[in-house]
């Protein structure tokens, strides 16, 4: 059976990728996109059908960026079904672990758009938003920040204006996932063939965004009344697509987001401040109380706030020590392969270790 383009190209399938195989590959592959990571095993699809592939062999041997995660393209064999390997991508969204040990896990690849969800209450959380923009900056994908349950606030547009005083290109929007003519100014971002993916805190109503713009139907839940937090009601990441044709990743919502090489998107979104430190008299200047500073001449004239200026220390400071752990582990795991090789070759010459 040769590759269905059509049916490919209606998950996500372009000529970024198809270009990447080969003429021998075109005919002896299938490309399959990873619709859901379970524990050890993909789901995958051919865009006319779905199968599960499990880890084994090469693709546990497989590291750090290299592992396959939810969005992914690889190629499969057409005799054995086994995986070959994983094409290139184009964006790929990740965090730091949870826990201590600063790994990074994989959160999401091949995104073309990023709808930051939060709602017109109190979820509503600026420097949480500047957070989840440095994830999009950094991964290359484009944000787009959604405030849900306008229906439910007074003024839904002062948070609109709000969001969109962290950057001159920011889009907001804000909707009632409940009610489709509101949800027509995100039908721009959910094209035939684009990727779409949810992100925000627990309760905002994700899922229910995610149903009205057209997805299976996933799963609601209420929130509390007292702090407008919510219970997980979608428990695994997974490729939905939507009746117009684009593909929606739907996650559960992340309470922890640790920044993991992320320092150009954490520039990215704060340009302004990037821009005012180009002007202070010192190029190391830590923007404290150094003679000259343009970042505390714009404090004192209120043209900077102090809540974005401790954002943005906040995000850079975490940013540079996971960046720095996550290094020392990677120069320890190569030290670790270099012992193993040795190793294994001193034992094959019958020599001590």
């Amino acid at each position: 059976m040769p590759i269905d383009i059509p049916a490919l190209t209606s998950l996500g399938w372009s000529a970024f990728y198809q270009q990447q195989l080969t003429s021998e590959e075109y005919e002896t592959t299938y490309p399959c996109r990873v619709m859901a990571v379970h524990r050890g095993q993909l789901i995958l699809s051919m865009g006319t059908e779905e199968f599960t592939l499990s880890f084994t062999g090469k693709m546990l041997q497989e590291q750090g960026d290299h592992q396959a995660t939810i969005g992914d393209w690889l190629l499969v064999s057409r005799t054995t079904g086994a995986f070959l390997r994983l094409l290139d991508r184009k964006s790929l969204i990740k965090r730091k672990s949870a826990g201590t040990d600063n790994s990074q896990q994989l959160v999401a690849a091949n995104i073309d758009t990023l709808f930051i969800v939060t709602s017109c209450n109190d979820d509503f959380n600026l420097s949480r938003l500047e957070r989840y923009l440095a994830f999009a900056y950094g991964a290359n994908v484009d944000p787009v920040i959604v405030l849900t349950k306008q229906d439910m606030c007074d003024n839904p547009m002062a948070y609109v204006t709000q969001a969109r005083t962290l950057g001159p290109l920011i889009m907001a929007e804000a909707v009632n996932a409940l009610d489709p003519s509101t949800l027509a100014a995100l039908h721009v971002w959910c094209k035939p063939g684009q990727t779409i993916a949810l992100l925000g805190s627990s309760g905002v109503g994700k899922s229910t965004l995610a149903n009205g713009l057209g997805a299976t139907y996933q799963k609601t839940g209420d929130i509390r009344e007292n702090d407008a937090k919510g219970r997980h009601t979608t428990t695994h990441r997974s490729l939905l697509r939507l009746t117009n044709g684009a593909v929606l990743l739907d996650s559960p919502g992340m309470r922890g987001l640790g920044l993991a090489d992320c320092e150009e998107g954490v520039s990215a979104v704060f340009k302004d401040i990037a821009d005012l430190a180009q002007a202070c008299r010192f190029k190391d200047c830590n923007h404290d109380q150094e003679p000259g500073c343009a970042v505390n001449a714009a404090l004192m004239d209120q043209s900077l706030s102090a809540r974005r200026l401790k954002s943005y220390n906040k995000l850079m400071a975490e940013q540079q020590y996971n960046a720095a752990t996550i290094a020392e582990r990677r120069k320890k795991a190569k030290a670790f392969g270099k012992l193993s090789k040795k190793s294994i070759a001193a034992k094959k010459t019958g020599q001590d270790f």
